[in-house]
């Protein structure tokens, strides 16, 4: 085993380079490369782990032995981000996302049969759908357009809000607060005011569906369970900001990156089969969880690549290096819509808490990107690169707006 006492805890790489959009920190390549795992110092004093390998990140992520418990994490971040319930207590009611199995097994059995293969499916002509409606609405509006605003926010916002029953008249309310929640420059008490007008919202609306229940997930959540108004709505508050904030920033980003890589994207327009491995080769290139998260404690001391990880210490998960790991991926850094084992990423995360909504954002990526690239054969980004601005600051990594424009028809 390593001696570890003389190691000297790094500080979170954050910052990439300009000009670089789709590179994670070169601070974080850099560490994987020297150690790919390595002693973290947090804000607040504690001393943990950044691991930045794929092999250490797959492994602790399925690890039982690392809790995701909230209370006894810590967070690497100078703001930690917000949820129901304060920082040091225990996970609220219905926030499965912070929970350790059996309470996290409890709820995630209830919605598995809500989000399966067969059951996304079935929803592809509904998404197809909403889709070609975004897409007539931006043709008709006329060169430039914003692609966050235009195209990418609202498809996975309509999807959700109909999944879910919540009625999308109501959007603009729902998304402007998850931005204030997401984005890491607004203070806690902001994130924690926006957190809270969005649950109170969510509140509202499980009480009128108790009373008035229709044909949508959270009224079949209630029907069919026993769950009550604070798990519902916490429930249901996860769900909506996760479906529809991580799938709009893959569409504009992933439209970005292909923008940037004509070669790529030439391919992609010839070979409809090639859309299946190009979304998996987009999660991986890009990797939108990007600011530590998730992260992990140790509830025992645990050995693991040569080093101790004592009970109680935080491990945080530097995801875009761990996507681009050589020893896992040729050739990492290069973005190749044919990569045999692009599905292979951790941007989904593994283990219990893989990404519930996984299947519905593929489908979603599925037909987006297909149907966008080819309704729009001349797509082009509207103002110089460096002009388009991007969400550093944000727990979702993306574009504040995507200005492009194409040559009418």
């Amino acid at each position: 085993m390593t001696d570890q006492t003389s190691d000297t805890p790094v500080t979170l790489p954050m910052r990439r380079d300009p000009g670089c959009p789709f590179a994670p920190p070169p601070g974080l390549t850099r560490q994987r490369a020297d150690q790919p795992l390595a002693r973290l110092a947090f804000p607040d004093g504690h001393v943990g782990w950044l691991v930045t390998g794929y092999d250490l990140a797959r492994t602790i992520l399925a690890d039982p032995r690392f809790t995701a418990r909230p209370e006894l994490r810590h967070s690497p971040l100078p703001r930690p981000n917000v949820r129901p319930g304060g920082k040091d207590e225990s996970p609220a009611p219905g926030w499965f996302a912070v929970m350790d199995p059996p309470e996290h097994t409890r709820y995630r059995r209830l919605l598995t049969g809500h989000f399966t293969v067969r059951r996304m499916r079935h929803l592809e002509p509904r998404i197809t759908q909403i889709v070609t409606e975004q897409l007539d609405a931006m043709a008709a509006a006329g060169p430039p357009a914003d692609l966050v605003q235009a195209f990418a926010l609202p498809v996975p916002s309509l999807v959700i809000c109909e999944l879910l029953g919540v009625p999308y008249d109501d959007h603009a309310f729902f998304q402007e607060q998850t931005v204030v929640v997401v984005d890491m420059d607004n203070s806690q008490a902001q994130a924690l005011t926006a957190l809270g007008d969005l649950a109170g919202y969510l509140a509202d609306l499980v009480r009128h569906k108790r009373a008035t229940p229709a044909d949508d997930l959270l009224s079949h959540l209630i029907t069919e369970s026993d769950l009550n108004d604070e798990e519902l709505t916490n429930i249901a508050l996860l769900l909506l900001v996760a479906g529809h904030e991580t799938t709009a920033n893959m569409l504009a980003l992933g439209t970005f990156a292909l923008l940037r890589n004509p070669g790529q994207l030439d391919a992609f327009r010839a070979d409809a089969s090639m859309t299946d491995s190009a979304v998996e080769e987009l999660l991986r290139y890009l990797t939108i969880i990007h600011l530590a998260v998730p992260n992990r404690a140790a509830t025992e001391d645990v050995e693991l690549g040569g080093r101790l990880i004592r009970r109680g210490e935080t491990v945080v998960m530097g995801l875009p290096a761990v996507n681009r790991d050589p020893a896992r991926f040729a050739d990492p850094d290069a973005l190749r819509l044919d990569r045999a084992d692009a599905r292979q990423h951790l941007a989904f995360g593994h283990g219990v808490h893989q990404c519930l909504g996984q299947q519905l954002a593929r489908i979603e990526m599925r037909i987006g990107y297909r149907a966008l690239f080819e309704r729009f054969p001349t797509l082009r980004l509207a103002v110089p690169p460096e002009e388009v601005p991007l969400r550093d600051s944000a727990m979702v990594y993306g574009v504040w707006r995507l200005p492009v424009t194409w040559e009418r028809s």
